[in-house]
């Protein structure tokens, strides 16, 4: 154990002390921390060139009231009452006659207007939008324009077409405006946790709301955190070992340490910078949330099982990664191992959103008690707000530790075999039968 505490010191230093340990450090919550500062310094930065807008009323109940509401919006919206300056693009409308033989091909010259820049998009209304009928077509509202999905002005006409509808309908009803904004008062449901009783004292916590945050951004924050150590600690021991056989140092090591010896020092070398870069990195985190006012987003009771499912996946994935690396013979076969191996690191990543959803259905369940995808899918479920089953991450963790240490001796006997091995090709076959035979 001493020899292996020794290469682990040796590895740790190795690595702490390197400028591009401490850059990667330093910068990646820079990074993290200034594209949120960018958002918030640009959030407000818009593009205010003149927005030109064709219309084709084929209802023939649009036009006026559109114009109204483009004027009026051009007179009240666009402009910082405080700062006297512009901080919305102007709007100008222009109505096409809908009695036109071939609407085709109106359609294609307005694209082609569009595709020019001599309009920004244009807005065909169907003829039954105030009473769809069972032609759906024709009680629809279609709006062309290259950017479509997250175009802002898309987003605005809706409320003044919608909202004319509305007071149409209510003519038609002859109902009185106050009525009319009772019909159409709409009340949000808000998001609310559950209520707690204080252990301690007894008192009753009122449930507080439940964010986005909360239900997405802590739990992906903590899946790519762990993600990112796994990164820095575990896959370049592929490489690392491969140099270290090419360049013949290993031999001079084992001259004096066991093949078992060696690769456990690596991999709990690669633990300690982990271990140092994590609690750097939560102890920010935690800090940055509390001065934010945001320290009930923190998930205390998760960080436990963070650190020691971390601790064993990169026990797990440094082992295969070791023992990869001491079959390659030349940075060629590193480059094709590298990708296979980390697909399992990488394929929870794919998934996240499914169970962030329903962190309690049978898929989220059944994956994350799979050994290699454990350590990260079953921490994104217990970061989020809902309550897991204490057996379950138990479980979990129990079949992470029979995985690792099967990882561990397969990865030991790879790693023996092939450390001193020259010019063979680190085929499947060959690995299999290294882990069979030793």
């Amino acid at each position: 154990m001493r020899k292996i505490f020794i290469l682990a010191r040796r590895e740790y230093r190795t690595a702490v002390r390197t400028k591009s340990f401490i850059i990667g450090l330093v910068l990646a919550p820079v990074f993290m921390g200034g594209s949120l500062i960018a958002f918030a310094l640009l959030k407000d930065k818009v593009d205010l060139t003149e927005k030109h807008i064709a219309v084709i009323d084929h209802s023939g109940i649009m036009s006026d009231y559109l114009l109204q509401a483009v004027e009026e919006r051009n007179k009240t919206e666009i402009f910082n009452q405080e700062k006297g300056e512009q901080v919305k693009p102007v709007y100008r409308l222009e109505i096409i006659p809908a009695d036109t033989e071939d609407l085709q091909q109106l359609r294609i010259g307005l694209s082609e207007r569009v595709r020019s820049k001599q309009i920004h998009a244009f807005i065909e209304i169907g003829p039954e939008i105030l009473h769809p009928g069972k032609d759906a077509e024709k009680s629809r509202i279609k709006y062309y324009s290259e950017n479509s999905a997250v175009d802002e002005v898309r987003d605005w006409f809706s409320w003044p077409v919608n909202n004319r509808i509305r007071q149409l309908r209510v003519e038609e009803l002859n109902l009185t405006e106050e009525t009319m904004k009772d019909l159409f008062t709409w009340i949000n449901l808000d998001g609310l946790g559950l209520i707690t009783v204080d252990k301690k004292t007894g008192d009753i916590q009122d449930a507080r709301q439940i964010s986005i945050g909360d239900t997405i951004i802590v739990p992906y924050i903590i899946v790519f955190l762990m993600f990112m150590m796994v990164l820095m600690s575990a896959i370049p021991l592929l490489t690392a070992v491969m140099e270290e056989k090419m360049n013949r140092i290993a031999e001079v090591l084992l001259g004096s340490v066991t093949p078992f010896e060696f690769m456990m020092g690596k991999i709990l070398g690669g633990i300690a910078v982990s271990l140092t870069a994590s609690a750097v990195y939560v102890a920010g985190g935690i800090i940055t949330a509390r001065q934010l006012d945001a320290g009930n987003m923190i998930p205390y009771d998760v960080l436990p099982w963070f650190f020691i499912f971390m601790v064993l996946n990169i026990v797990m994935v440094g082992s295969g990664m070791a023992a990869l690396g001491s079959a390659c013979n030349d940075n060629k076969d590193a480059s094709a191992l590298q990708f296979p191996a980390m697909i399992p690191v990488i394929l929870p990543l794919f998934v996240m959103m499914p169970v962030i959803q329903e962190p309690l259905s049978s898929f989220s369940t059944g994956l994350s008690m799979f050994p290699p995808f454990t350590p990260m899918l079953m921490l994104l479920r217990l970061a989020t707000p809902v309550t897991i089953p204490l057996w379950q991450p138990v479980a979990g963790l129990a079949g992470v530790l029979v995985f690792t240490i099967l990882s561990v001796w397969a990865g030991g006997r790879i790693f023996r075999t092939c450390i001193l091995l020259q010019g063979q090709k680190p085929k499947l076959v060959n690995l299999v039968r290294y882990v069979v035979r030793g």
